[in-house]
């Protein structure tokens, strides 16, 4: 396992200009220090655990080898660049990563000159790194750019409109597409090692670039023909390996694959790469978790696993049978409920099985449960097309990556008014992760949308109230928003009902405030609506359910009845379910109502634990309080009261 605690020499690595006076034994113990340092750090304080396990010896290949910051090492999804932010500096702050005020999970150029771009969302490296490469070749600067592409990444359609652009442009980019699960190419063996040390060599490579300068001095051959020489060298290479790679289409030179374990292999071939011309593939070879064996075994639980004993490998995990289940486990088992009732049922992900918990339908009714890989716009227009042909699509999507299909929403589902239920799971504030995956946009982009139903239950009945309405009260497309984490109650499972479209419901009636909330957020109203009331004030309390359409007979009821009137919200208030209702109040002309509206604000939050980023945003319980402590102080009660308020 993890024995003994050693990282001599990482210990005297601060940055990538140190790797240079290391020899090559040194960086191998350098390899092994930064996996000891990972396993030890990453047991207290949970991070993405196998994907940087996987990637140390690429990044120290990649630090040795170029000179960053000025070269540019551009990361795909940024789980796999932990030992990167090590070696870049911040290896004694490395204890605050994910923490609130510390370092982000994610590649971060606000945070270090050696990130070159924001790594949060996957499938962007290549399209960023190209633009980079091609803004050096302009402005004839000596700058080398990397990109570093996990396999799933590679399922995303950007990375593919980037291949198709990159030997287009002018430019000299290095694609290092770290191979860790899925088999892009298959062939093993001596021969294999022979064109890999060949192909990549420089004697090679000039006896190459020699043979097409000839033919093009003998007008043999025009500057065209460097496509004819990159097919008939990938046609070589094809024809001795009997194997063929996707790549040879793009016209851009393939290397590989080669072992992303063996350092003296990587700095070698990328010494001997890095400076031909024109855009170039390294295909590697990696294993998730390597060194660690638990995580080598099971990489899809070890991928983000939480607390674990770095001895024994063994995961802890503190849960209470009397604790409530989590939002994404309620939506799975209400899922499976509805597919065993009707067969039109299907559910569709891209490549979040096990967190939406996707993973029990998937269990029960695999032929009819759709992983589609990181292609959330695929996604999207592939349960479209389910729904064209009469079948009940569930298409789950973390809300952060909903906006990646955004067009599809628009062009393939609403504008058709198709019968698809988009459930966006990890909607509002989701805590470490950070600014790349909070849920916050998802009410404001969604409700200018024509045909669409949006809604967001108060906790675990009405989610499954609402999949249930989605299904058979309902024949267009259906938004369905809820939280990461764990419900409110620890008896979830009711029989399902159906809800009446654009109906709320008045949790409780008062005369001083009106406050209306959307989604589980409407919990902490409650609560702090009760220690406000506390204080002899009376609060109506309205649970709105859906953002389209509202129900406008609440709002006649709270225009008519109260002055003033707070919106809270887990989102963005910009555009919002508060703005909604101001639209409403404006539209119909009553002008003497004051709205307050409490939310998110108008900035991309920071990463922290639950408790801090809703704190920092003013929408924890005591944060509530405030809000309406202030409110109420305006209005005539209010002011009697102000001394007891703040007493």
């Amino acid at each position: 396992m993890n024995e003994q605690y050693d990282i001599s020499v990482l210990e005297n690595v601060n940055f990538p200009a140190d790797l240079k006076n290391l020899n090559i034994e040194e960086l191998e113990t350098l390899c092994a220090d930064l996996r000891n340092f990972l396993i030890d750090q990453l047991s207290n304080n949970p991070g993405h655990f196998g994907s940087s396990l996987g990637t140390v010896e690429l990044t120290v290949a990649l630090h040795y080898v170029y000179n960053t910051p000025y070269d540019r090492i551009v990361w795909d999804v940024g789980h796999q660049a932990y030992s990167h932010k090590i070696l870049t500096g911040r290896r004694d702050r490395f204890y605050t990563n994910r923490k609130f005020g510390g370092l982000s999970g994610f590649p971060n150029p606000n945070e270090s000159e050696y990130d070159a771009f924001v790594a949060g969302h996957a499938s962007n490296s290549i399209s960023a790194a190209l633009g980079m490469a091609v803004a050096s070749a302009l402005k004839l600067e000596n700058r080398h750019v990397v990109a570093v592409i996990g396999d799933g990444s590679m399922t995303g359609g950007l990375a593919y409109e980037a291949l198709n652009n990159a030997s287009s442009q002018p430019n000299n980019i290095l694609i290092v597409l770290n191979d860790n699960d899925m088999a892009i190419d298959n062939n093993v063996g001596g021969l294999r090692d022979y064109l890999v040390k060949m192909t990549t060599s420089r004697a090679y490579n000039r006896v190459r670039n020699d043979v097409y300068q000839k033919f093009k001095r003998g007008n043999l051959i025009s500057d065209k023909g460097k496509n004819f020489i990159l097919r008939f060298n990938n046609s070589l290479k094809a024809l001795l390996t009997k194997q063929q790679n996707m790549f040879e289409g793009f016209n851009i030179r393939y290397f590989g694959p080669v072992d992303g374990h063996d350092l003296r292999a990587l700095i070698r071939i990328l010494q001997n790469i890095k400076d031909m011309k024109g855009p170039k593939i390294l295909h590697i070879h990696t294993v998730k978790g390597k060194g660690f064996k638990p995580a080598e075994v099971s990489a899809t639980v070890w991928h983000a696993p939480g607390k674990f004993d770095k001895e024994t490998g063994e995961r802890i995990i503190v849960k209470s049978k009397d604790q409530p289940q989590l939002y994404q486990d309620v939506f799975g088992h209400t899922l499976v409920e509805l597919a065993e009732k009707d067969s039109r049922v299907v559910g569709i992900t891209p490549a979040m099985p096990t967190g939406s918990s996707m993973t029990y339908m998937m269990k029960e009714f695999p032929d009819r449960t759709f992983d589609v890989g990181i292609a959330e716009a695929h996604a999207v227009t592939y349960s479209a097309g389910l729904a064209k042909e009469g079948l009940l699509p569930f298409c789950n999507v973390y809300s952060s990556f909903m906006q990646r299909a955004y067009d599809q929403v628009i062009h393939d589902v609403a504008l058709q008014n198709l019968h698809v239920t988009l459930c966006l799971d990890r909607s509002g504030l989701v805590g470490e992760d950070g600014p790349t995956h909070h849920g916050s946009f998802d009410l404001a982009y969604m409700r200018c949308i024509p045909h669409l139903t949006i809604a967001s239950p108060y906790n675990e009945h009405y989610l499954r109230h609402l999949m249930y309405t989605a299904a058979y009260g309902n024949e267009g497309p259906f938004v369905i928003r809820y939280p990461r984490g764990q419900g409110v109650l620890k008896n979830w499972e009711c029989e399902m009902q159906l809800l009446e479209i654009g109906k709320g419901r008045k949790l409780k009636d008062g005369k001083d405030l009106a406050v209306l909330t959307i989604g589980p957020i409407g919990n902490t109203a409650h609560d702090a609506i009760e220690q406000v009331e506390r204080q002899g004030f009376s609060i109506a309390h309205y649970d709105m359910i859906f953002l389209k359409p509202l129900d406008t007979s609440i709002l006649k009821e709270v225009a008519e009845k109260f002055t003033h009137v707070m919106t809270i919200e887990n989102g963005v208030v910009s555009g919002g379910f508060g703005s909604a209702v101001l639209e409403y109040f404006s539209d119909n002309d009553y002008q003497n109502i004051n709205v307050t509206r409490v939310g998110l604000p108008d900035e991309f939050v920071t990463h922290g634990s639950m408790s801090d980023l809703n704190k920092l945003c003013g929408i924890d319980v005591k944060g509530l309080v405030d809000h309406i402590q202030s409110v109420l102080s305006k209005t005539n009660i209010g002011k009697k009261e102000e001394a007891k308020i703040y007493k």
